[in-house]
């Protein structure tokens, strides 16, 4: 129940679970608090507190586990900590007779003889379970499955490690060990925006654990271990090495994937990734796949990303979000030259929300962000992991690069807001016709109610709103379409009248300037990008 990829849709990501599911991640830099570098209780204070269970790695003189002394050993030593986890849905069907057979199988296109001969094997059978009667109808409730993957226990008392994904859906959890003892589970929480839940299992003691390694100790060419359950084919190994670290594939804004060559399949989903001294340093989640079988690019969830989310759901049931409410873009060649930058690193501000922390610490649309809390933001994806890591609630250093210096900001966190946030915006009270510049190659108007719901701008908007373009203009030679608000343009940060943009085009061709910053908003999207004048 691994997530694949597909090559022809690369890099949209898919479940490839017996019974997938998707979700959407809509993100603005609404960050996450999936991880506390400064504080907070983690999952080693809860595996030290019944050692005698634990699955312990080596000790530094015997050294870690080779390739040429075989992997029997390490397998050997965590493999009882390794589970397979099985999920069952309940649906409804009336008149149904439970002796007239059992219900159509719901599994996978060419799965049906595998399944038969898996639950031979004394497996949980979802589809055996008598249908429970509704009392005030002919409803019956019957369960159906929904898929198979893996996991790996954290704690003595029974806390299992999985992904979102294996477990979404599911109204029955059934999680059996390495020597056939299964346990019912309950989720205890889930995350989807990282893919990460957390089970306890019923009635649990005294159970084989395993302890969480360090990822960032791990380099590219380290030997690993994968442990699962590939096609419902549990305490599954697999070997290879890392092939990247901090990998983006577009699936968030959390992304920094360990790559890894070693045969991950359906089923894998939630499994442990070991390094050689038996530690965990990844979650297996997502593969890339032409066919849905391993083609050896296979992706784990970093560990340390991992332990953050995973305390809290311990802790809480859910994940509290930190929240700093920017836009962030990346920075250009062509917007760093502009903005006086003498490198392309960091994350470039598109938009500030009211009220918002970056309102309150004074964050500008045009700021790059270069550091957050004593971290090099080398490029805009580093921002969203750093403020994800921070605790809602504390106030951190950021150093910004504005009018072509650096400067520190002081900016706490809050809490993710529970409703949207309207921005206040000065409006004209009657609607402006809308007038051609010639510079500019478009028509343009301010901003009123009624223009506003035609072209579907938001409250929060602000600038000047393009109403026509002429197929041979500036406006349309750099990709500007009816419906843009241009919100600053060239050296003036806050457009609100058409008036406004002329003036910094005749500005602009005086100096004879080649090329000029310009923010836009289209459709809610924020975008910065170097406006050509030639």
């Amino acid at each position: 129940m691994v997530k694949t990829i597909s090559s022809s849709f690369m890099p949209i990501l898919k479940w490839t679970s017996v019974a997938a599911a998707s979700a959407a991640l809509v993100i603005s830099i609404q960050a996450a608090a999936d991880g506390h570098k400064d504080g907070g209780d983690t999952l080693h204070n809860v595996a030290e507190a019944t050692p005698a269970a634990v699955v312990r790695p080596r000790s530094s003189s015997q050294g870690p586990w080779t390739p040429a002394n075989g992997f029997a050993d390490l397998i050997e030593d965590v493999s009882p900590a390794v589970v397979h986890v099985a999920t069952a849905g309940f649906i409804e069907r009336r008149g149904f007779n439970p002796r007239g057979g059992r219900p159509d199988f719901r599994g996978p296109q060419g799965f049906e003889e595998f399944f038969e001969w898996f639950n031979r094997r004394g497996q949980v059978d979802p589809r055996q379970q008598q249908p429970e009667q509704d009392s005030d109808s002919d409803t019956e409730k019957q369960t159906r499955p929904l898929g198979i993957g893996s996991g790996f226990i954290i704690s003595a008392d029974g806390y299992v490690v999985t992904n979102h994904h294996v477990v979404d859906d599911a109204d029955e959890i059934i999680v059996t060990m390495t020597d056939g003892t299964e346990y019912k589970a309950k989720i205890k929480g889930s995350d989807p925006k990282t893919d990460l839940a957390l089970l306890k299992l019923e009635d649990a003691v005294d159970l084989p654990y395993l302890p969480w390694g360090d990822d960032e100790q791990s380099r590219v060419g380290d030997w690993v271990l994968a442990i699962g359950n590939p096609f419902g084919l549990g305490g599954s190994a697999s070997t290879g090495i890392i092939s990247a670290i901090g990998r983006d594939i577009q699936a968030g804004p959390y992304d920094d994937f360990i790559q890894v060559d070693a045969a991950i399949n359906r089923g894998n989903s939630g499994g442990p990734l070991f390094n050689m001294q038996g530690e965990v340093i990844g979650i297996n989640s997502m593969i890339y796949s032409p066919s849905g079988g391993s083609v050896g690019i296979g992706f784990s969830i970093p560990a340390n990303l991992a332990k953050g989310v995973i305390s809290q759901l311990q802790n809480s049931g859910e994940v509290e979000r930190s929240w700093i409410g920017v836009s962030i873009g990346p920075v250009s060649k062509e917007l760093a030259k502009l903005l006086d930058r003498p490198d392309e690193q960091g994350a470039l501000v598109s938009g500030v929300i009211a009220d918002s922390p970056a309102s309150k610490a004074g964050l500008e649309a045009r700021d790059i962000i270069l550091e957050f809390n004593g971290e090099p933001i080398k490029e805009m994806r580093n921002l969203p992991k750093e403020v994800a890591q921070s605790q809602v609630g504390k106030t951190y250093a950021m150093k910004v690069w504005r009018d072509g210096k650096r400067k520190t900001i002081k900016i706490k966190t809050e809490p993710f807001p529970s409703e949207d946030q309207e921005l206040a915006s000065n409006e004209p009270e009657e609607q402006a016709e809308p007038k051609m510049n010639t510079l500019l190659g478009a028509e343009m108007t301010q901003l009123t109610d009624s223009n506003r719901e035609r072209y579907r701008v938001g409250d929060d908007v602000n600038g000047v709103l393009i109403t026509s373009v002429e197929p041979r203009g500036l406006a349309a030679k750099n990709g500007l379409r009816p419906g843009d608000v241009i919100v600053q343009l060239g050296g003036d940060k806050n457009i609100r009248d058409p008036k406004q943009v002329t003036k910094v085009l005749e500005q602009a061709e005086e100096d004879e300037e080649s090329s000029i910053a310009v923010l836009i908003n289209r459709r809610g999207n924020p975008s910065f990008f170097a406006f050509d004048l030639d």
